[in-house]
């Protein structure tokens, strides 16, 4: 099987952009949420094993830059004369968690939580890197390129924090599958025009 951005099995149509781009608004208010999300998500790993010195201080600064983009995301709405408008369902990441192995002990459970966050990271970045690229609007190019190298460093944290709690080699296997099953994921999910996933 092929291989894409960080890992991923199934790439993005780039035709994705045509349709992000006739609808900026819905797609930044999306993005806005989505940082919201990550910014929540790193907090909860944090309160959940306190005990994981690596772990708070390589996830404090994520919690950080996770908001400070969210922040950037309102501004560049903002700018626009948006709004922030209604959270919407993800069923992106619904989709996600339900491939998510529950049960195990910690050491389990931390692993699944890490890789779940690292693959969300990969496929924002894959879908960054398409904006970065292929958007005419070169203020938003120039935004989503350093959003995207952002997202890659976010990603290789989550991957390595996992090697380290988990160096039984079960980090390498279990990757392998959640990247097939979220190769699937994406195929069976229809492009939103409101959706950055």
């Amino acid at each position: 099987m092929k291989t894409f951005t960080l890992g991923l099995k199934l790439a993005t149509d780039p035709s994705w952009v045509n349709i992000a781009e006739m609808n900026i608004e819905d797609i930044l208010v999306d993005h806005a949420y989505c940082e919201q999300k990550a910014t929540s998500s790193t907090i909860s790993l944090i309160v959940q094993f306190p005990d994981k010195q690596e772990l708070v201080e390589q996830l404090t600064p994520i919690v950080a830059e996770e908001w400070h983009h969210f922040e950037l995301v309102i501004a560049e709405l903002r700018k626009r004369g948006f709004r922030l408008g209604t959270r919407r369902a993800d069923h992106y990441v619904k989709a996600l968690q339900s491939i998510t192995k529950t049960g195990g002990d910690r050491a389990d459970q931390l692993r699944e939580k890490l890789l779940l966050s690292a693959l969300i990271e990969a496929r924002s970045c894959e879908r960054f890197r398409l904006l970065w690229k292929y958007l005419d609007d070169q203020a938003l190019q120039e935004f989503y390129y350093e959003l995207m190298v952002a997202e890659a460093g976010h990603y290789k944290v989550f991957l390595s924090l996992a090697k380290i709690y988990r160096s039984d080699g079960s980090v390498e296997s279990r990757w392998k599958e959640l990247l097939a099953q979220e190769a699937e994921i994406m195929n069976a999910l229809p492009p939103r025009r409101d959706r950055l996933h």
